[in-house]
């Protein structure tokens, strides 16, 4: 009697021993789970923050073309003065890393800022603008600065802010070779591609005819 008693005693203790460890190992899994939903969790958070500043730059930066001007020269546009200014909102945009595209539908090319020698100051030109403002050569566009209070785009480093205003010039007699320039009729598209957010866009189709020196393209 008394054996069986200690028998019965010793199956509930190895019972209790089993649910023991089989709830030690439940909370053991669980943390590990909790551990990898934490960490997982952290990862995607971080990854969400980074993705939503990124979506919020590119959303944010960009510049707007305000107007293009194109010069005449015995019936053909030999340089086109594209005036340009960053976005509402739009951090400074480093025009050293900035490109344009330019097509005239049977020409494309890409052009680069000049350096230092393809930058000046319109208070340095005495408002002549086609004469003295810099505009490039066959594969390299220049800037003239209208307006920037911080003076921020130097030659060195041409940083444009909100408010800013300056002139990328383009030597359309040295691009488009075919008719060193561009004759009355010709679509013009392009693209002023910075480094980061929405390019500003260049589109018109030059006059039927050009009768003043100045001709607003844009």
């Amino acid at each position: 009697m008394g054996c069986s008693k200690k028998r019965i005693e010793n199956q509930f203790a190895a019972i209790g021993i089993g649910a023991m460890i089989v709830f030690i190992s439940m909370v053991l899994v669980a943390g590990i789970a909790a551990s990898i939903l934490v960490q997982t969790s952290t990862q995607l958070e971080m990854q969400a923050l980074k993705s939503g500043q990124e979506t919020i730059a590119e959303a944010s930066t960009g510049l707007t073309v305000k107007g293009v001007e194109g010069f005449n020269d015995s019936g053909l546009i030999k340089k086109l003065a594209i005036e340009v200014s960053p976005k509402a909102g739009s951090p400074d945009i480093d025009l050293n890393n900035t490109i344009i595209e330019i097509t005239d539908g049977s020409e494309k090319h890409v052009l680069e800022f000049g350096g230092s020698a393809q930058h000046v100051n319109a208070s340095s030109i005495n408002g002549d603008i086609e004469s003295n403002g810099k505009f490039g050569s066959a594969t390299t566009f220049g800037i003239t600065v209208l307006q920037d209070a911080d003076d921020s785009c130097t030659s060195s480093t041409p940083i444009i802010g909100y408010g800013d205003h300056v002139i990328i010039g383009v030597n359309t007699s040295l691009i488009f070779t075919t008719n060193s320039g561009l004759p009355p009729r010709t679509d013009v598209d392009g693209l002023v591609i910075i480094e980061e957010g929405a390019p500003g866009i260049i589109g018109f189709t030059t006059p039927a005819s050009y009768v003043d020196d100045i001709i607003e393209l844009q």
